[in-house]
């Protein structure tokens, strides 16, 4: 996996920055426009502030004129109000385009992955999805600021500079020809240097998003294998990997400041050193000196502002081809446009002949398969771990879509239904039961948003919850802490069986839904549940033989084949793979 996203996030698609910048920015080019105007605004203030300069101090204070020096210095006072209040407005208006802009970006990513089957979710993984989904779209919007509130004004900075420098003195203008090219190749350097990096942070930053996310997950089997130095040794690893890169980058903006100071303040000697000369024989005036040296301060700096954000471009060019990974990759289970959006039956489930690999697998884990589920009965699929049961369970609700072979409701294939449908007709209680950030009623709603008190008080009673629901501080209203970790795993499962109940839907799927339950909760919630949902298709996958031993009938699957399918009776006779099952848990006596 770790392989997989490593090769993903190397490979960027060509142009994918400009070609996302341009797509997700036509929406704010209002925003866009007036950031240039004040921009505009901004830069011909601070280009003319050193002409007036030059003025002041020449007519002004060097004639002793302070007339001159009071009417020039309240226009120069009212230039830099002007610049200030367009730079002002500038930041504003580019800020609000660049995080509008990381705004549309998340909600594009968490759209495409919405539509995600497991196999996409799989392939990116969920620790470099949250990465694409923060770290990435924070350099994309980092670097259209820094474009906006700089690289807009160093044109025109630039030009502008260049021509007002040579308006002030020509032969002091050979300093710019030594400076400004010495400044654009140790910037490109510089930047060649960055690019390697700029990946290579990226990969860290996903690294330790993984480690992060595994370790909080699974920080009970840590505490429960006293693994914490372990994990404290896999985290300081992954952490050191991004300092050592950070620090890398660091350097490398390091050496650009120190580089683009060092070129500034030698070409200022310089300039000072040849005009002193100039300035003592009279050929030129203090005041065009210091307006000079203004116009090199601002052509250099207009260079480094440009050379800092192709700076940032390495870093935002990967996450943009990372985000475009996202953004691009196809669904493996498409919608059609005219998918089925009612069924003709009371829900007939058939699974016929299917065969399914998952990505990179060598043989498929399901081969052949053949099951029906009717409505009013209870269809259970049992056997041995990693026979199948799971992905089984997975394809009728189209988590997955099937390599060959066919799942029909009612007679139409499920690829053919709406992604709506599907989710009215089937409920699945997955075998990990997740409920999520919010309140106990807020979770049984995800089944039915205007599901009322009472029918969620009639599912709890149903799956043997409502005790427990009651005895919490608020009831139904009572917080529950993200993924359910404020409530054991016997309640947990019990509240998202609710849940599946609050739905109604015509086909229940429990993917062992019942393991964390004692044996007498889970005897009466399977009581309760056979009259409530009588007349509804129940499929069944359990590793007890208690638990689906009064099914009207057991299917039987060994290493993705179905081997057996009959009533319990029959299969402890017939069966060898279910009488060895059978046999491991219960006596001849209790078997029969």
């Amino acid at each position: 996996m770790a392989k997989i996203d490593r090769m993903q996030e190397t490979e960027s698609p060509s142009g994918g920055l400009i070609a996302l910048l341009r797509e997700f920015l036509r929406p704010h080019r209002r925003g866009l426009g007036l950031t240039v105007l004040f921009q505009m605004v901004q830069t011909v203030a601070m280009l003319y502030l050193p002409t007036l300069n030059a003025d002041l101090v020449d007519h002004g204070v060097v004639r002793g004129d302070t007339g001159y020096v009071l009417r020039h210095g309240g226009f120069m006072l009212g230039v830099t109000l002007i610049q200030i209040t367009a730079a002002g407005a500038a930041v504003y208006f580019g800020a609000k385009v660049a995080t509008a802009l990381a705004r549309d970006l998340r909600g594009a990513i968490f759209e495409r992955v919405q539509s995600f089957s497991q196999r996409e979710v799989d392939r990116f993984g969920a620790p470099s999805l949250i990465t694409r989904t923060t770290n990435d779209v924070q350099q994309i919007a980092l670097l259209l600021i820094m474009t906006l509130t700089m690289l807009l004004m160093a044109p025109v900075m630039g030009i502008g500079g260049l021509a007002l420098a040579l308006g002030q003195d020509v032969p002091l203008s050979a300093t710019l020809l030594v400076a400004i090219p010495i400044t654009v190749v140790a910037m490109l350097f510089i930047i060649r240097a960055m690019i390697p990096s700029a990946k290579a942070m990226q990969e860290r930053i996903d690294g330790v998003n993984r480690v992060m996310r595994e370790h909080i997950t699974g920080i009970r089997v840590i505490r429960a294998f006293v693994r914490d130095r372990h994990e404290r040794h896999r985290f300081g690893e992954a952490n050191g990997d991004l300092m050592n890169v950070s620090l890398r980058v660091g350097r490398i903006q390091a050496f650009f400041g120190a580089t683009a100071m060092a070129i500034s303040n030698l070409t200022s000697i310089a300039v000072v050193w040849l005009a002193a000369g100039r300035i003592e024989d009279g050929t030129m005036q203090v005041g065009s000196l210091i307006a000079y040296l203004s116009y090199v301060s601002q052509i250099l700096m207009a260079v480094m502002m440009s050379m800092g954000v192709f700076m940032m471009a390495p870093r935002a060019k990967v996450a943009a081809g990372r985000i475009r990974e996202v953004l691009d990759a196809e669904p493996s289970v498409a919608i059609r446009a005219d998918a089925v959006t009612e069924l003709p039956g009371g829900g007939e489930l058939e699974v016929r002949d299917v065969t399914f690999r998952y990505d990179g697998a060598e043989e498929p884990v399901l081969r052949g398969v053949d099951l029906i589920a009717g409505p009013g009965r209870t269809t259970a699929v049992i056997g041995s771990t990693g026979a199948g049961k799971t992905t089984l369970l997975n394809l009728i609700p189209r988590l997955f879509d099937v390599d060959g072979g066919a799942v029909t409701i009612d007679g139409v294939d499920v690829r053919d239904m709406d992604r709506a449908l599907i989710a009215r007709t089937v409920g699945l209680v997955p075998q990990r039961a997740h409920l999520f950030s919010g309140t106990v009623g807020s979770n049984l709603r995800y089944g039915d948003p205007d599901a009322s008190d009472t029918e969620l008080w009639r599912a709890l009673e149903i799956v043997q919850a409502a005790d427990f629901v009651r005895s919490m501080p608020d009831g139904l209203e009572t917080a529950v802490g993200q993924g359910g970790t404020t409530v054991s795993g016997g309640q947990r499962q019990r509240l998202a069986i609710a849940r599946t109940l609050v739905a109604r839907p015509r086909i229940y799927l429990f993917d062992d839904s019942f393991s964390a339950l004692d044996t007498a909760t889970d005897a009466a919630l399977r009581r309760a549940l056979a009259s409530e949902i009588a007349d509804a298709a129940q499929v069944i996958v359990a590793q007890r033989v208690s638990t689906v031993r009064e099914a009207d009938r057991i299917v039987v699957l060994d290493a993705g084949r179905v081997v057996g399918a009959g009533t319990h009776e029959e299969l402890v006779r017939d069966n060898p793979v279910y009488a060895e099952i059978v046999d491991s848990q219960l006596s001849l006596q209790e078997a029969m």
